[in-house]
């Protein structure tokens, strides 16, 4: 495909193309071929082709939650906007927005990137601000004239990652200027904030993970933060005026997720940060982050319209993946079975299997990365859509080259009928989870208790797997098991199925109501959690219960888990969850509706 049919073809789908031509005309003629729908930007455009250009992104994106279109706006190297004339703009829903410096300090925007509540109804809301990212650059705050939305407003909730993000400013996770201003998120990586207090707000639930904080304010159910410089001291449960805040000193092990830059020779590469231990703050607070760097030259570079066959050729040849924006529907298996390989999303690219296929496999995990990736459900169950590791090959990833899975997110319903078994299965050890949202849809096209059918969002085989940030919601059955020895979750968020038709149709065995939350197998010897939390509303007019939203060997070591909750999260409803973990706890019923019932540690 040509450029000047790209930009048409772009002009096209946004009925726009006067204002769009300009930018993508001006990008360098060297780049590679990422398609119709990555918009390239540098500093010697003109500020208002920019801006029209995200500014009639945003108008078609902002509401368009479960459209097939797809976007990443990436900015070359050097300053944009100025104090007197600021770039603002919008960011909606399947829009990227990236950096291409080596280092966020390379790339400044002066002005903002915001999200802001939608008004759905006559309520003002961020519950569903869902995927959409920012990474790799630096935000100088800059809107006077906004009055109420001065600042950076980043109000979202899952599949909505903030990575490698330096805010000088005021820093707001809610949109406090239309009410009531709920919201559900979110994650937040390898991030810096100067200059102002970050404003939580209403926000039920958040992780920041190996970033740095000039403050942080307030919390509602669950804040956790892991190797965070500047994070607010350990707090839970709430006690005003701290908390509810569960603080970890260092991350475990942890590796950030490859990003494509432009190198001091103007070519395309693809960076691969190293594996970090018992680490603290940022990969780049001192220089260059720590790792390695693939050139474009070894990826191939994927569009809708190619086949799988074609993508599992290049795959096989030693080359790794980029998938550019856009819907793949797959007619066989993607097959990643090189150690090392990175396979890269761009513009939440989402593959949807066809005739209950697997969707991607990974046949051996050692430094797999799979980043920036929406899996949908297709229309004939799936016995999963992703898995890592065969069931024979667990020694292959090994610790000091572990395989990791960044922003990937799955869906089963809502932007059209789907179904699969089981979301996402690790049979690899020494696999590291950083943002995992899987979600059984509540909501939109295709959604009803025989309708998106699911049974478990995540299974965990392997030892020594490290998750953050996991959100695994509505699922059927447990929505998480873990079957692995020496496993690590720091955060956890769940609500629990809305839709059981009866207590009789959602029971875990006779004479237990409902199906835990996260189910840690009987045969584990050493599991640590921290930060974990199970909500319920059953909306079918009658009495679900579930006896436990956590069930655990009661052998593990004393104080494994660390910072449990459950809540009822309607003030007129029935049923709910009986006991936090293991029969001890407490309930949250109608009897004590929003109000987090805690279990500080266990056993």
């Amino acid at each position: 495909m040509t450029r000047l049919f790209r930009i048409l073809l772009a002009c096209l789908v946004l009925a726009n193309c006067a204002l769009l031509v300009a930018p993508a005309a001006l990008a360098d003629s060297s780049q590679p071929n990422f398609g119709p729908n990555v918009y390239i930007f540098n500093p010697s455009m003109p500020q208002s082709q920019i801006q029209a250009t995200v500014d009639a992104l945003a108008s078609q994106q902002v509401s368009n939650q479960f459209g097939t279109q797809r976007y990443a706006l990436l900015f070359e190297p050097g300053t944009y906007g100025s104090s007197a004339a600021p770039l603002n703009f919008q960011l909606g829903y399947y829009t990227a927005v990236a950096g291409l410096g080596a280092s966020p300090n390379d790339v400044v925007i002066n002005g903002s990137i915001d999200v802001y509540n939608q008004c759905l109804s006559g309520s003002c809301i961020a519950l569903i601000n869902f995927w959409r990212s920012l990474s790799n650059l630096t935000i100088n705050v800059t809107n006077p004239t906004f009055g109420c939305h001065t600042g950076e407003f980043w109000a979202v909730s899952q599949a909505a990652p903030m990575r490698r993000v330096k805010v000088n400013g005021l820093t707001t996770l809610m949109d406090y200027c239309t009410q009531p201003s709920f919201a559900s998120g979110g994650f937040i990586a390898d991030s810096e904030f100067d200059n102002s207090t970050v404003i939580n707000g209403s926000q039920q639930q958040w992780i920041v993970r190996n970033s740095k904080l000039d403050g942080w304010t307030n919390g509602v159910w669950n804040q956790v933060f892991s190797g965070v410089v500047g994070a607010p001291a350990q707090c839970f449960p709430a006690q005003p005026p701290c908390g509810p805040y569960t603080t970890v000193a260092t991350s475990p092990v942890t590796r950030e997720a490859p990003y494509l830059y432009i190198d001091s020779e103007g070519d395309y590469r693809v960076f691969v940060p190293a594996v970090q231990s018992n680490s603290s703050g940022t990969t780049w607070a001192s220089g260059a982050t720590p790792g390695s760097s693939v050139s474009i030259r070894k990826f191939f570079v994927a569009q809708p319209t190619d086949s799988v066959e074609e993508i599992n050729e290049a795959l096989g040849s030693g080359m790794n993946l980029i998938l550019t924006p856009g819907v793949y529907n797959l007619e066989r298996t993607i097959r990643v079975t090189r150690p090392d390989t990175v396979v890269l999303g761009l513009g939440f690219p989402t593959l949807i299997p066809e005739n209950g296929i697997v969707s991607m496999k990974v046949d051996r995990a050692k430094g797999m990365l799979i980043s920036g990736i929406i899996f949908d459900a297709g229309p004939t169950t799936s016995p999963v859509l992703l898995r890592v590791g065969s069931g024979h090959a667990r020694s292959d990833n090994d610790a000091s080259d572990p395989s990791a899975l960044h922003d990937v997110f799955f869906r089963i319903g809502g932007a059209a009928a789907g179904s699969a078994t089981t979301s996402l299965v690790i049979n690899s050890d020494n696999v590291i989870l950083d943002d995992i949202w899987a979600w059984r849809a509540d909501h939109g096209n295709g959604v009803g208790w025989t309708i998106n059918t699911a049974d478990t969002g995540l299974i965990v085989n392997g030892d020594n797997v490290t998750a953050y940030g996991l959100f695994v919601e509505h699922y059927q059955k447990y929505e998480v098991i873990w079957n692995g020895n020496g496993g690590t979750d720091i955060f956890f968020q769940n609500e629990m199925p809305y839709d059981p038709p009866s207590q009789a149709a959602w029971m875990e065995a006779p004479g237990v109501d409902g199906w835990a939350a996260f189910k840690v197998d009987n045969s584990v010897t050493s599991f640590s959690g921290y930060g974990m939390g199970s909500y319920s509303f059953f909306n079918q007019g009658v009495d679900i219960f579930a006896a436990n939203a956590f069930e655990v060997p009661a052998t593990l070591p004393p104080a494994s888990l660390h910072d449990l909750l459950t809540i009822f999260l309607s003030t007129a409803g029935s049923g709910g969850i009986l006991n936090v973990i293991n029969n001890t706890g407490g309930s949250s019923t109608i009897a004590n509706p929003d109000i987090p019932v805690t279990v500080v540690s266990y056993p």
